[in-house]
Parts: structure tokens; C-alpha cells; sequence
């Protein structure tokens, strides 16, 4: 089976965790018999191509041949004079003035043109007219590849799928791994909202990462319930080679919280739930990582919450980093306001590190071993992280056997049920 597959990023040039997620997901597919071509909009020849062919937008010229046809007109006054002589008539009956129309000449110009669009591959300014260009690429690449399936991944690409589909008339299947209201909350970009519902609408079906993200999809966007499928993202196993020791440097425990640091990710309620822990466990540090457009407002809430010499920021962290981090924190808490999966308490768990999560989360549908509490509950996320820090029996109980719980959550797994749903569209 052959897939196109449209996504924005792939590691290890990522923002967060949608990169994350194409790159299990292929790895996983190649696992049972499907090649995929992943178009990104711009790749940098540093991502691991040994299971999937990388192609990017840029570069891909733009042929297109256009035919123009002018007519020209030339318009006069003529007289028509009656050929039955009558008495009686008058002047006015007798001369009928007319004006007509009559066609002069036409012009026809044949011409074309070829053009190489640039892009980013970044989430900047240009991002809307990228997202356009993007789409315009998809179709001459759609007509140049064989394949079997279209896959889009997230409201950046389905354009590109549905130009694709059109060219084609090859199945599209969206994969939605978050929606504007995950991200905006009430307050949706339109433009957005209407490029998600339309991707849907046009695609023969749907996966969201999760059961909370479905149910958003069918009662937010009227998307047909039946074309839906939800299949729940998963983790890559730690490589079985020895990990690097790395040194905090400091005796106090580390609580982390690493994710982009907007409304969607509830920064704030983790630095509430910090001053509260520092009243009465104060050997402790905490660390947000990760970049956003909250940055500011949560370095000026440390700052009158006093706790600045206990709170860290650590900037965007990826690949090696990441792990680093784990391998340094005692306990990650993820207390996003709404996340439609969130890969990375799963990355923490590989780790062995106890988790605390939101219930507004896709990913606590399936997680037996981690704390989950409401977001907006910082007084439970301040007592969980206490208990996870204060206690050792507590600490040891959620890394073993949330450890274990994540070494089963694979890519494999997950690969095989989107390879079913391709099947449905190809039966």
C-alpha cells in the first residue's frame, strides 16, 4: 500500500509534538507494508529517511498554461426602413432606430508560466499564504506520484489534500490532532475553524488522536459521526543502548512542565500550584520548557508570587534535551486546559518519571498509572506533586509500573489501526 502524506514539520526540525507524532506514525507504518512519500514544506537533509521518502514543496515547479480570449466590439446606429409603404404612419413609425453589436475580432494569447515557491516550513507571519502555496505544490506533486490513500495531517495541510484528492480522485483521510478550540478556546480564528471544517467535510474519513477530540470534532464541526475514528497516539521505545548520566548539579528535587507555553497548556496554573508547594516542601526547583506567546505573563507572575529563585525557564527544548530533562526531573505535570493527546507525559513515563496530568486530556483515556486532576485545580495538582515529592514508596510505585504501562503504548500498534482505516476508504 502506498500513502501521500502531507504534514508541516518532521524531526528532528520540529515545534511541538505534531512533528513528534509523524515520525512514529510512519515509522510504525513501515512496520506493516506501507510506503509513504511525507511532503513537508521545506526539508533540511538531516531527517531519518530510512523508513520513508521525504519530499519537499520547495523547489517543485509550478507549470501552468493559460489560454486568453478577447473579443472585440464594434457598436453602430443603423436606420431600418419599412418595405410596405402605408398611408397614414408617422414619421416615428416608419423610421425604426436600432443599435446593434457586431462582432469586430478576436484575440486569442496562449502563455505560460513556471514558478518555484520558497517557504519557511516555520509558523511565522507568511503562514496563511504557505499554507496556500502548499497546497498548489500538493497537486503537481499528486499527479506526478502513485499511490493508493491520501493522508493530511492537521488544518496546515488540508488544502493540500483536498487539491490532491481533486487531482487524483484517489480516498483523503484528515488527521486531526488538534482543533482551534483546543488551541484558542471561544475564541477561534474563523479562517481556521473554516479550512478544519472543510478538510473533513471533503475527507472520506477522519482520525482523532482522541475520544475527546472526536466528540469535538461531531459537535463543533457537524462532522458525520460515522466517517470519525478515533486511534490514540503513542510513543517511540527508548533505543536499547546506555543512556548518558546526567548531573543536576543542585540536591533539590525537579517538578517539570514542558510544552508551548500558551492558553492551551495552562502555564499558569502549574506556577500557581508551584508557590503553593514551595510553602511547605521549599527543597525543590521548578522548570518550564518550552516557548510561547504567555512567556512574559508567566515570568511577571513568578516574579510577584517571590519564588524566581526556584523557578527556572529553559527555554525550547528537542531531541537529546528532552531526554536530558526527563532524566533530571523527579516528577512532569501536564496541566493543559485542553489537549486533544499529549505525547509527552508518555516520554516522561518512558523515562520513569511519575506524571500528573489534566482530565482535559486525550491522553488520560488511556493512563492507568498517572495522577490526573482538573486543570483549573491547582490546590490537587499542588497536593499531588507534594505527595509524589514527599513520599518515596509513592514516587517508586508511578515510575515502575507507569514505565511499564508505556512500553506497551508503541507506534506499531497505533500504525496498524490507521492502516485499517485506510483499507475502509479503499474498500
Amino acid at each position: 500500500m502506498k500513502v501521500l502524506m502531507f504534514g508541516w514539520e518532521f524531526p528532528p526540525h520540529i515545534t511541538g509534538g505534531l512533528g513528534t507524532a509523524c515520525y512514529g506514525l510512519t515509522k510504525g507504518l513501515s512496520l506493516h507494508d506501507v510506503e509513504v512519500l511525507f511532503v513537508v514544506p521545506k526539508a533540511f537533509g538531516d531527517e531519518d529517511q530510512s523508513f520513508v521518502k521525504l519530499q519537499q514543496a520547495e523547489g517543485v515547479s509550478m507549470t501552468k498554461r493559460e489560454i486568453s480570449t478577447q473579443e472585440f466590439w464594434k457598436k453602430f446606429t443603423y436606420i431600418e426602413v419599412g418595405s410596405n409603404l402605408l398611408p397614414y404612419l408617422s414619421p416615428e413609425e416608419f423610421e425604426k432606430l436600432s443599435t446593434e453589436k457586431l462582432l469586430d475580432k478576436t484575440v486569442v494569447t496562449d502563455s505560460v508560466f513556471s514558478s518555484d515557491f520558497k517557504f519557511t516550513g516555520k509558523y511565522g507571519t507568511s503562514l496563511m499564504e504557505e499554507v496556500a502555496r502548499y497546497a498548489l505544490v500538493a497537486s503537481a506533486i499528486a499527479a506526478e506520484n502513485d499511490f493508493d490513500v491520501i493522508h493530511a495531517h492537521d488544518w496546515l495541510t488540508y488544502r493540500a489534500g483536498i487539491a490532491a484528492k481533486q487531482i487524483s480522485g484517489k480516498p483523503l483521510v484528515v488527521h486531526m490532532h488538534a482543533t482551534e478550540f483546543d488551541r484558542s478556546g471561544e475564541n477561534v480564528n474563523q479562517l481556521v475553524y473554516d479550512i478544519e471544517r472543510e478538510g473533513m467535510q471533503a475527507a472520506d474519513k477522519v482520525i482523532a488522536v482522541s475520544n475527546l477530540t472526536r466528540n469535538i470534532v461531531i459537535d463543533r464541526y457537524g462532522i458525520d459521526p460515522d466517517k470519525v475514528v478515533a486511534v490514540h497516539n503513542a510513543v517511540e521505545p527508548v533505543e536499547k543502548k546506555k543512556k548518558k548520566s546526567v548531573t543536576k548539579g543542585i540536591d533539590d528535587k525537579i517538578v517539570t512542565f514542558l510544552g508551548r507555553i500558551t492558553f492551551q497548556k495552562g502555564p499558569e496554573y502549574f506556577v500557581e500550584a508551584a508557590a503553593k508547594v514551595l510553602q511547605n516542601y521549599p527543597n525543590v526547583r521548578f522548570v518550564m520548557a518550552g516557548s510561547g506567546d504567555m512567556m512574559n505573563k508567566v515570568i511577571r507572575r513568578v516574579a510577584e508570587l517571590k519564588i524566581a529563585d526556584k523557578f527556572h525557564f529553559a527555554g525550547f527544548l528537542k531531541g537529546a534535551e528532552v531526554d536530558d530533562m526527563f532524566q533530571m526531573s523527579d516528577v512532569y505535570v501536564m496541566p493543559s486546559v485542553s489537549e486533544p493527546f499529549g505525547i509527552s507525559p508518555l516520554e516522561a513515563m518512558r523515562s520513569n518519571v511519575p506524571v500528573i496530568i489534566s482530565k482535559q486530556s486525550g491522553v488520560s483515556e488511556i493512563l492507568k498509572h498517572a495522577v490526573k486532576v482538573d486543570f483549573w485545580d491547582i490546590d490537587a495538582m499542588a497536593d499531588a506533586i507534594y505527595g509524589i515529592l514527599k513520599y518515596d514508596s509513592l514516587e517508586a510505585m508511578f515510575s515502575k509500573y507507569g514505565k511499564e504501562e508505556v512500553d506497551n503504548l508503541i507506534w506499531e500498534n497505533a500504525a496498524f489501526k490507521v492502516k485499517e482505516v485506510y483499507q475502509s476508504v479503499l474498500d
